[in-house]
């Protein structure tokens, strides 16, 4: 044997297999096959198998020398098959079609279930014995040492011996508290947390069935007995949790990375029970410090120009919006390892294990999805932003109309739909419904992105000269807007905007601007739709006719030309050379003048006076 110490975690171990092979559903029949099919392969690879065919050969006694992990493994899946056998068959036995055979099944259950403290047993010993040369640590004996407890004291308690059992069961109880103070990762202390809130409603039973006053404090119970019987539980009690200590201690030093920050909601700590929700928030809060620290230097370069920055304290550039996609993909997964914890909760018919008043996994699953929107929306905000600033156009003396993309208005219009639909969500979610100041801050937002949108689709029907669906949406941003401002007088202190993460700050400011911009541009689009076609909903451009008084009009008033010009930021044109002009006289004036003679015609006579009068000459 190497003179390096084993890694054998029994607690860990078991966890895992018991998720990924059907525990998850309480499927003990496939688990069973599961442990089946695994002994088989670790007698096989440890050459521990008894012989072919018929002839049975004995194995020879196993030493401390020649143990490795295998070795382990196979006892802990012996016994863990055993056990699964035995909840199977306890299964079986509570159906109605086998009432006549239930004894005969819960005698066979009785049976698996001894054998499988048989095995825990025998890995006990081992345990100790490698404990003792110094080849195992004492967090590996800690863990072995509670399987073995928590299988004993299922087994009292299923044959009705509920004084010894929760006399086990609470010395496992106290020795799991111990794991999860001085763990070294926030994966061990979780799953030290999984164990503990699994045996609490069982000490809580037996408890009760021993006629406790206060049998539902579960701690109280667990810290009495304990104290009582841990030394004559466990050898050596007491200097095993000392040696845990010292040993966490000097591990801890170089596992500061792999400690997960305590999550607050609303000032409360969000418990965090299972190791595989751990190691999906843990890559969480990797890739939410980078973005932090990308957005430090950014605020360093935005503190000359503000405007440069946008709402979100991040540059509105690819390279910021990029930023977002390693944290967008951890809390995918950590929401659907959640989702699925939920689901395998809800078809399992059970209830949770946490203990009374603590938020369980229903509350994490909705504080996870709240954050995946919430980055989501901060993310879309951060490409409008982006976007628009792309598009800017640059101040100059004259203003003038500048040309824009057509493409632009269509794709903001896009993300702000993606950002109405994660607040929709984000409303529906029962943290945010039972919070009635966050939920007025979510509807705040809600309807002041759907003026935004509003106004910028009022740009897209625009385009296309379609002035009165522009004019009508610009009525409905109005609206929206007058909703927003109702909604923000309702709080003093907006819970979003004064949170640590601001995803989507929104002040009064804000709302003046949109207002603002909304005004100027339905006055730009009533001026342009008049312009086009007169204000007509049905007439087109080209069947348009101005009024019959312009034309009359030019008739008796000499126009300004310079002066229009000038008005319509044109340059004038080149001035000419005065001329005299003549006073034009009015039309009704009458002058009094000679009457002109008539020319007299030359007389003829003859054929061509004749032919010129045919003619119509004269």
């Amino acid at each position: 044997m190497s003179e390096t110490k084993l890694s054998f975690r029994a607690l860990q171990l078991a966890n895992e297999q018991r998720t990924a092979y059907g525990l998850r559903y309480n499927d003990f029949t496939r688990y069973r096959k599961h442990c089946a099919n695994r002994t088989h392969r670790l007698r096989s690879t440890l050459k521990m198998t008894h012989g072919k065919g018929r002839e049975f050969k004995k194995l020879p006694p196993s030493s401390t020398d020649n143990i490795k992990d295998g070795h382990l493994e196979l006892l802990l899946f012996e016994s863990e098959r055993a056990w699964a056998y035995s909840q199977d068959l306890v299964t079986q036995s509570l159906q109605p079609a086998n009432e006549d055979q239930a004894g005969t099944l819960r005698h066979s259950a009785t049976g698996r279930f001894r054998r499988a403290v048989h095995w825990s047993t025998q890995l006990l010993s081992h345990c100790q014995s490698l404990y003792a040369s110094s080849y195992l640590s004492a967090e590996g004996l800690m863990q072995i040492t509670i399987y073995t407890l928590i299988l004993n004291g299922r087994f009292l308690r299923y044959r009705d011996n509920f004084e010894d059992a929760v006399i086990q069961l609470s010395v496992a109880r106290h020795l799991l508290d111990e794991l999860a103070d001085r763990a070294a990762t926030s994966r061990d202390q979780a799953l030290a947390t999984v164990f503990a809130d699994e045996i609490g409603p069982e000490i809580r039973y037996c408890a009760h069935e021993l006629g406790r006053e206060r049998a539902y404090d579960v701690d109280a119970i667990a810290a009495e007995l304990s104290g009582k019987h841990r030394g004559e539980i466990v050898e050596g009690c007491d200097a095993l949790i000392q040696k845990f200590r010292q040993e966490g201690e000097v591990a801890g030093k170089g596992e500061g990375r792999k400690k997960l920050a305590t999550l607050m909601w609303e000032g409360q700590p969000v418990p965090v029970r299972n190791p595989e929700l751990v190691d999906v928030l843990l890559r969480v809060q990797e890739a939410e410090a980078k973005i932090t620290q990308s957005h430090e230097p950014a605020r360093a370069e935005g503190a000359s120009d503000k405007r440069k920055t946008s709402k979100l304290g991040g540059h509105g550039s690819k390279k910021g919006v990029a930023a977002y996609d390693a944290i967008l993909l951890a809390l995918s997964d950590a929401e659907e390892v959640a989702r699925k914890l939920v689901e395998a909760q809800q078809n399992s018919g059970s209830s949770s294990t946490a203990a009374a008043g603590t938020r369980d996994i229903h509350f994490v699953y909705a504080y996870i999805v709240y954050q995946l929107l919430s980055r989501r929306i901060q993310r879309d905000l951060l490409l409008v932003s982006a976007l628009l600033s792309s598009h800017r156009p640059q101040a100059s003396a004259k203003p003038k109309k500048e040309h824009v993309d057509a493409r632009l208005y269509p794709a903001v219009v896009k993300l702000l739909d993606t950002v109405i639909q994660g607040l929709a969500q984000m409303r529906n979610l029962s943290i945010v419904d039972e919070s009635p100041d966050l939920a007025s801050a979510v509807e705040a937002r809600l309807t002041f992105t759907k003026a935004r949108r509003c106004s910028y689709l009022a740009q897209c029907y625009v385009a296309v000269k379609k002035y009165a669906e522009a004019l009508s949406l610009i009525q409905h941003a109005t609206i929206y807007l007058r909703e927003t401002r109702s909604t923000l007088s309702i709080f003093s202190e907006d819970p979003i905007s004064a949170g640590s993460a601001a995803y989507y700050p929104l002040t009064s400011s804000d709302l003046d601007v949109l207002e603002s911009t909304i005004t100027q541009d339905g006055l730009t689009i009533k001026n342009e739709w008049f312009a086009y076609n007169g204000g007509s909903i049905d007439a087109d451009n080209k069947t348009y006719k101005k009024p019959l008084f312009f034309d009359i009009a030019l008739n008796y008033v000499q126009l300004d030309m310079d002066r229009l010009q000038e008005r319509a930021g044109k340059a004038p044109a080149p001035a000419l050379v005065p001329v005299q002009a003549v006073p034009a006289k009015s039309r009704l004036e009458e002058v009094a003048r000679p009457k002109t003679p008539e020319p007299q015609a030359p007389v003829r006579g003859g054929l061509s006076s004749l032919l010129e009068g045919w003619w119509g000459r004269k």
